[in-house]
């Protein structure tokens, strides 16, 4: 693992969303633990389709329930949910030797209240204006972990490397009018 973040899905519902945060989570070299149930089978065939080829590089760990997760690890906990009243921009996310483990709820019906009341303290939540309840799980989990690079000056992530699939060429000598220069 290149980083002591790890996402915490807890009862996810919807497969192409946890894929979603599958294929985030290997681009950025951080764990997901699954907390079941779950609404889709692990191997369901939309989980897949939505980690696309990374899913042989996925690191994840699956737990029966919230105790079993919280009896095995120790760390800083962080509760992600639309009734915080702190932004995820004031979480520390700076590397120590302290697992942080980041918590993200089901798509109907986010985390626990009782668990939330409980550390009230330790939850936050992306600002948005009153249009919406919330945004899609899959960007939350994506927007908070990009936060947490950037803290970490991105660690870990090259951003000399080219794209690996078309090559550092793939851009040079392509004019904007969409014409190759030969």
């Amino acid at each position: 693992m290149a980083t002591n973040i790890e996402v915490v899905l807890v009862n996810p519902e919807i497969p192409q969303n946890t894929g979603n945060i599958l294929r985030t989570c290997v681009g950025l070299g951080i764990r997901v633990n699954l907390i079941e149930p779950l609404g889709f089978k692990i191997d369901d065939k939309k989980l897949r389709r939505s980690a696309v080829d990374y899913y042989d590089s996925i690191d994840m760990r699956i737990y029966e329930s919230l105790d079993a997760f919280i009896n095995e690890n120790r760390g800083k906990y962080y509760y992600l949910t639309r009734y915080a009243n702190k932004s995820y921009s004031e979480i520390d996310f700076k590397e120590d030797s302290e697992p942080i483990y980041l918590f993200f709820g089901s798509e109907s019906y986010g985390i626990d209240r009782e668990l939330l009341a409980e550390n009230f303290n330790n939850t936050f939540r992306i600002p948005t204006n009153d249009k919406i309840r919330s945004l899609n799980l899959s960007n939350t989990v994506a927007i908070v972990l990009y936060e947490a690079m950037r803290q970490n000056n991105f660690t870990g992530l090259e951003l000399s490397e080219p794209e690996s699939l078309k090559g550092s060429d793939y851009l040079r000598g392509f004019k904007t009018d969409g014409k190759e220069d030969k």
